[in-house]
C-alpha cells in the first residue's frame, strides 16, 4: 500500500516519552533532536498540541506518528480548542490500544455527541443518514486553508462513501439516544427530523464546546457590550442563519489551529 499511514500516541509525560524514543529511534526526529526531549515538548505543545515525526520508514512502508499529551488531547475532545485531534478523531479511526483511563473514554464520547450536535445545527430539518456522515466529516475541514473548497467536498465525499459503515459503528449509540432521530429499519435507512425552533436551537447550541460557544459569542456580540452567553446564544437561536454562524465559529477553530499546526511541521519535518 503506498497509503502513508498516521498514528497518534497519546501520552501521559511527553518529556519522558520523547527522551525514551530519542535514545531508540534519533533518526525519526528533525535537526531538533539536538535541543533534547524537553525543548521537543515544549515545540509540541504550542498549536494543536501535537508533535509529528513524518515521513518514517516501517516496515516496508511509509508511517508519520504523532505525539500528544493525554490532558491535551482530552481537552480539545471535550472543548474542541482546535478541533485538531478532535477533528480527527470524529471520524472511523482504528483504537489500537487504550488503557482505563475513565477521563479519556468520557471525552472520547464527548466529543462524538458535540459532533453531532453541530451537524444538526447545521443541516436542514430533514436530511439522510449519509448527509450526516458528510457534515460530520466535514467539520474539521472548514476552514482549513490548506483546503480549497472545490476540494473539500470531494475529499470529505472520499472519507464517507467507503466508509458508512464505520461511521454507523462509532455513531450508532449515540444516534439511537437522540430523539430527533428515527431508523425506518423497513428503508434500511435513519430518518431525522430536527427541531428547528427556536427552543430546539438554543437547547443545541447549549449543549455545544465551551470554546466553539465562546467563538459563535465573539461573532455576533460587537466588543464591549460584554452580554453573557446564554443571552447571545439565545439570540443566534432566533437567528435564520443559526447554523452559518455556527459553521463560521468552527471555521475560525480550525483556522488558527491548522495554520499554526502548518509552520511547526516545518520544523519538525525537518
Amino acid at each position: 500500500q503506498s497509503n502513508m499511514l498516521d498514528f497518534v500516541f497519546a501520552v501521559d509525560d511527553s518529556v519522558t516519552w520523547h527522551m525514551m524514543n530519542l535514545l531508540k529511534n534519533r533518526s525519526h526526529y528533525s535537526f531538533l533532536k539536538v535541543f533534547g526531549p524537553k525543548q521537543i515538548s515544549n515545540v509540541q505543545s504550542y498549536g494543536a498540541g501535537i508533535y509529528y515525526n513524518t515521513l518514517v520508514p516501517c516496515n516496508g512502508r511509509m508511517i508519520k506518528y504523532g505525539v500528544i499529551s493525554t490532558d491535551t488531547l482530552i481537552d480539545d475532545l471535550l472543548h474542541w480548542k482546535t478541533l485538531y485531534v478532535a477533528g480527527r478523531l470524529q471520524k472511523p479511526v482504528k483504537i489500537l490500544t487504550q488503557n482505563e483511563n475513565s477521563k479519556l473514554q468520557a471525552a472520547l464520547v464527548s466529543n462524538l455527541k458535540s459532533a453531532v450536535t453541530a451537524a444538526f445545527l447545521m443541516l436542514p430539518e430533514s436530511f439522510s443518514e449519509e448527509d450526516l456522515y458528510m457534515q460530520i466529516a466535514g467539520l474539521s475541514y472548514s476552514g482549513d486553508f490548506r483546503m480549497v473548497i472545490g476540494e473539500d467536498r470531494a475529499k470529505v465525499q472520499n472519507i464517507v462513501k467507503p466508509n458508512v459503515p464505520h461511521f454507523q459503528k462509532l455513531y450508532s449509540n449515540i444516534l439511537q439516544d437522540c430523539p430527533q432521530v428515527v431508523y425506518k429499519h423497513h428503508l434500511g435507512r435513519l430518518e431525522a427530523s430536527i427541531d428547528k425552533s427556536p427552543e430546539g436551537q438554543f437547547t443545541q447550541l447549549m449543549a455545544l464546546p465551551r470554546n466553539l460557544q465562546q467563538k459563535i459569542t465573539s461573532l455576533v456580540d460587537p466588543p464591549g457590550k460584554n452580554r453573557d452567553v446564554e443571552e447571545i446564544l439565545l439570540q443566534v437561536a432566533h437567528d435564520p442563519d443559526c447554523g452559518f454562524v455556527v459553521h463560521q465559529g468552527i471555521s475560525g477553530i480550525v483556522r488558527s489551529s491548522s495554520i499554526t499546526q502548518s509552520a511547526k511541521t516545518i520544523l519538525t519535518a525537518g
